[in-house]
């Protein structure tokens, strides 16, 4: 059986450097995500906070610190790693952000289930 695949966003809707959220339908109904990208790469995960379950992001599509180099929660300033959602600081450290998988093909993010 194949895996199945949503469309999100063109690659070039996500500026390098920055981050961007996205609710998305899937079979099982909307999950809302974000996408950053750094480096050449996409990264995924759900908008969730680990500590609250609240969103991540404090305005829309704003998911990183001043300095685009962590993501941030709005509600308590946790700071997570880009390239894993490991939580570095705040009172969720030693937890992680959910992942989600995604693909790049055709300059096209895709989510795969």
């Amino acid at each position: 059986m194949s895996e199945q695949s949503f469309p999100i966003c063109a690659l070039a809707d996500i500026p390098e450097g920055d981050s961007r959220g996205f609710s998305v339908q899937t079979p099982s109904g909307y999950q809302d995500i974000f996408l950053v990208r750094k480096q050449g790469r996409v990264f995924a995960y759900m908008n969730s906070c680990p500590h609250t379950g609240g969103p991540l992001d404090w305005v829309p599509d704003r998911f990183l610190n001043l300095d685009g180099e962590l993501i941030q929660c709005a509600t308590h300033a946790a700071l997570f790693r880009i390239e894993n959602g490991d939580c570095v600081a705040g009172p969720c450290a030693g937890q992680a952000l959910t992942a989600v998988r995604v693909e790049v093909r055709n300059e096209e993010v895709f989510l795969l289930k």
